[in-house]
């Protein structure tokens, strides 16, 4: 079963930046589908970003598409969430998850592991 360690987040301002990391292990990670999530406060788990370890494929919700980027590194053991001109209504707590299969990528009920979850909190 993959292990999810998350790290980042924090406080901004409107308008700024922020990248989230997310290290995994104990998988074989070729076979798993990431995802980011995002819960605000009296609100469920929302959808944020997906990719799949292997190949090009990611989907992006539309309140972020062109603002925010989930990538992996090189050694394809983590997996990134850059967040880019950042709204205050983009403040919630946020989960990286996995699968281990190819899912389709925004099925919340779908991934099995999850990190911890880290705050961001937007300001205006």
């Amino acid at each position: 079963q993959v292990h999810l360690v998350e790290s980042g987040g924090g406080l901004v301002q409107a308008g700024g930046s922020l990248r989230l990391s997310c290290a995994a292990s104990g998988g074989t990670l070729s076979e798993y589908t990431m995802g980011w999530f995002r819960q605000a406060p009296g609100k469920q788990r929302e959808f944020v970003a997906g990719m799949r370890w292997t190949g090009s494929t990611t989907l992006y919700a539309d309140s972020v598409k062109g603002r925010f980027t989930i990538s992996r590194d090189s050694a394809k053991t983590a997996v990134y969430l850059e967040m880019n001109s950042l709204k205050p209504e983009d403040t919630a707590v946020y989960y990286c998850a996995a699968a281990r299969a190819l899912i389709r990528l925004s099925q919340l009920e779908r991934y099995t592991n999850w990190g911890q979850g880290t705050q961001v909190t937007v300001s205006s």
